[in-house]
């Protein structure tokens, strides 16, 4: 049964569709390959897919179901169609691993694994879109993980030619990480070109890769305060997103203060170099964030709902007050199996 989430103002120009996942798990990952093809992941060796828009969502085979995959928290899905994914799973150690498909899920191939008993693996992304330089392709990625030795954990995916370890990821501050929350805590715009959201202890940081900001692939990460809230375990950024190569969004706050509004959302033009706090924040704190070209507006999820700017992020709007986890437009995935589909209110 199909139903409509929240009670949205007259204003709000979309709204959320409830659709039947057949799974109680809790999800974080969700990739839309066009709308139509789309996959998802969670928790219990969960994955995901659809390819009617949502209409009917097919149970995948566990990866590794024969050993300890229903154990595996798969945290983030990237895919490029029907037949061809890749999932991450997050946890400590060599439950940290990348599997991926060319079936359409039917098998499943391990890719990698961590190495370290310090890994735990944050975010799977890949590059998308057109920034106006050749730099990669659509299996141009990154894979990351909190900090081991002093640097987050980085494997580096390269046109298409396999995985590899560099040893130049991001030097950390002490306690400082990357969240896990929603599998959108990198952003890349090619090769080895990324922007990294970070919190704890330490606060809230976006670090800018070497390659991005003009250095050499060994040079240091740039590191850059923003008005996030921060400064314990449980709060920083969560999520970053550009529309285009120099304007971008962050969002994040406190997971264990899901209603609290300050230092939830902030703005970039300049490729995240300054940032600038949002005027009127999102209504709690939030876990993922994206543009809709379709509606020339920000979207923005979290726990306690979703919320909709269309001043780039100047000000934000309440859509509704659902629990969601992570985003990728037309959908919406949360706890308990809860996913649903963006849906224009005129149409």
């Amino acid at each position: 049964m199909r139903s409509t989430e929240g009670s949205p103002a007259t204003s709000v120009p979309f709204r959320w569709v409830m659709q039947e996942s057949g799974t109680t798990a809790s999800l974080r990952g969700i990739d839309s390959v066009d709308g139509k093809v789309a996959w998802a992941s969670g928790s219990g060796g969960t994955v995901l897919r659809t390819t009617d828009g949502g209409e009917h969502w097919m149970r995948c085979a566990t990866p590794d179901a024969d050993k300890d995959g229903a154990t595996l928290d798969f945290r983030g899905v990237q895919a490029w169609d029907a037949q061809n994914a890749v999932v991450m799973a997050s946890g400590p150690g060599d439950k940290s691993r990348l599997y991926k498909t060319s079936d359409g899920c039917t098998s499943w191939t391990l890719a990698l694994k961590a190495q370290e008993k310090e890994s735990f693996w944050d975010v799977v992304a890949f590059q998308r879109g057109d920034f106006g330089f050749a730099t990669g392709d659509a299996h141009t990625g990154e894979l990351i993980g909190d900090p081991v030795r002093g640097r987050f954990e980085t494997h580096v995916m390269l046109l298409g030619h396999g995985w590899f370890d560099t040893s130049a990821g991001c030097l950390s501050r002490s306690n400082l990480g990357a969240f896990a929350a929603s599998n959108s805590s990198v952003f890349v715009f090619g090769n080895q070109r990324y922007v990294l959201a970070a919190g704890g202890k330490s606060g809230a940081y976006v670090l800018l890769s070497p390659l991005l900001i003009g250095n050499s692939d060994s040079g240091p990460c740039k590191s850059v305060a923003v008005p996030i809230a921060g400064a314990n375990d449980s709060s920083g950024v969560f999520s970053v997103f550009f529309r285009d190569f120099k304007h971008g969004m962050i969002v994040g706050g406190d997971y264990q203060k899901p209603a609290e509004t300050k230092g939830t959302a902030a703005t970039t033009a300049d490729t995240g170099n300054h940032w600038t706090a949002s005027k009127k924040m999102p209504h709690g704190f939030r876990s993922a964030v994206q543009w809709s070209a379709d509606l020339k507006a920000w979207i923005t999820v979290g726990t306690n709902g979703s919320d909709i700017s269309h001043d780039d992020g100047k000000t934000w709007q309440p859509v509704d007050d659902g629990n969601w986890n992570a985003l990728s437009l037309p959908f919406v995935v949360g706890p308990k199996g809860r996913i649903a589909r963006l849906r224009v209110a005129d149409r």
